[in-house]
């Protein structure tokens, strides 16, 4: 199944063209290694698609929302997982948009042309989850330099990064009028920090999505590390949540696209009692339902882009793109799994990675749930659930 073009094409044919020089036996190798695809990413890089939203000053391309989220959907759709280098695309906006001048000098070209990488965000802890104003992890200042204590989980991407954004109360929960404040955002030199105070520790999981909990015991980030005003780093970090959810709405979609793909090519083939299995409508119609929830889903991410690129607010349409998509690829990977019987559980087919990989967006980088409970208060009016 071939889309029509589309004003994106010349995009959608580079990163197709990259993505061909790694099959699926790439893929399929380095999952199956638990490792981490340096190669791929490194084409990535060099080619120049992990810094499309860097402006073109600072050695990036510039470009919006939209032309990044076709990025990370024709990775997926050309069996990658975006999952090994999103950070990068999104985890620099917070510097981007509020760090100094003298800040965006030092990291973003370094981070535009690959020598740096900024793909971790350290903010979720094993005790607060997705309730980040009960953070505990606290920066103190002392003698010019913030001092980090505490602890923080489900951290991706460590052991393949050079710098994390860092989310830390610089003011007790306490002492604050609102319980969004008294948080700030800070630049770690990952690299320095594992030999001063930082100790990672990896968490093995169904999906090779490398991710991590991490334990503070004094680490000391000297003051200029600070990013934006101090107490503020909510904001901040609130501010890149509508373009990471976006993209990850699209990274669903390409996967839900993969998945169609796949059923559709492989029902026309498999032939069982002297007529292939496509020619059924119980095979037919499940498979039609999918793409036509993708086709919709694929909609309203269109439609997040375009608000955040025009600067507009985009938050309730950001959460439904991922809700819609991650919903659409999840109900695709297990259509194409049913179908393909027997053979859907083998490796060698492709199909149980992609399928784990998708499972994982009906969790993060959001829940289903909160998804629902910010467009019951903030769309229909509901009251507050929590």
């Amino acid at each position: 199944m071939t889309p029509p073009p589309d004003k994106y094409q010349d995009i959608r044919d580079a990163v197709r063209a990259l993505c061909g020089e790694f099959p699926d036996e790439y893929h399929r190798k380095v999952d199956g290694q638990r490792g981490y695809p340096e190669a791929f990413v490194d084409a990535l890089t060099k080619a120049g698609w992990l810094a499309a939203l860097i402006p073109q000053e600072y050695g990036g391309s510039g470009l919006g929302l939209a032309e990044a989220s076709v990025i990370m959907e024709e990775i997926n759709r050309s069996g990658g997982n975006s999952g090994a280098c999103h950070g990068q695309m999104y985890n620099m906006g917070t510097l981007l948009r509020h760090g100094s001048d003298a800040q965006k000098q030092k990291y973003l070209p370094k981070i535009a042309s690959g020598e740096w990488r900024l793909q971790s965000m350290g903010v979720t802890e094993p005790s607060t989850g997705t309730d980040t104003t009960k953070i505990k992890t606290t920066a103190v200042k002392k003698d010019g330099r913030w001092v980090v204590n505490g602890q923080k989980v489900w951290i991706s991407r460590i052991q393949h990064s050079d710098f994390m954004i860092l989310l830390a109360r610089t003011t007790p929960l306490a002492d604050v009028k609102k319980k969004s404040e008294g948080m700030s955002i800070f630049m770690v030199d990952l690299r320095q920090a594992e030999k001063s105070g930082l100790t990672v520790r990896p968490i093995p999981n169904m999906v090779n999505h490398e991710t991590n909990e991490l334990f503070f015991e004094n680490l000391e980030i000297p003051a200029e590390n600070l990013i934006g005003q101090e107490g503020m780093g909510f904001k901040y970090i609130l501010d890149g949540l509508n373009a990471e959810r976006t993209l990850i709405a699209a990274e669903c979609i390409g996967d839900g696209y993969w998945f169609v793909d796949r059923v559709t090519k492989y029902v026309k083939d498999r032939v069982v009692f002297g007529r292939p299995t496509g020619q059924n409508q119980g095979v037919q119609f499940p498979i039609a339902e999918s793409y036509i929830e993708v086709e919709a889903a694929n909609l309203m991410r269109w439609k997040a882009c375009e608000l955040f690129d025009a600067h507009q607010p985009c938050g309730a349409e950001a959460n439904m793109a991922k809700y819609l998509a991650a919903k659409a690829s999840w109900e695709a990977a297990n259509v194409c799994l049913q179908m393909h019987g027997g053979f859907g559980f083998a490796c060698e087919y492709d199909i149980e990675r992609k399928f784990r990989e998708t499972r994982l967006y009906q969790v993060a980088p959001i829940s289903t749930n909160l998804i629902f409970s910010y467009v019951a208060e903030h769309l229909l009016g509901l009251p507050r659930s929590f």
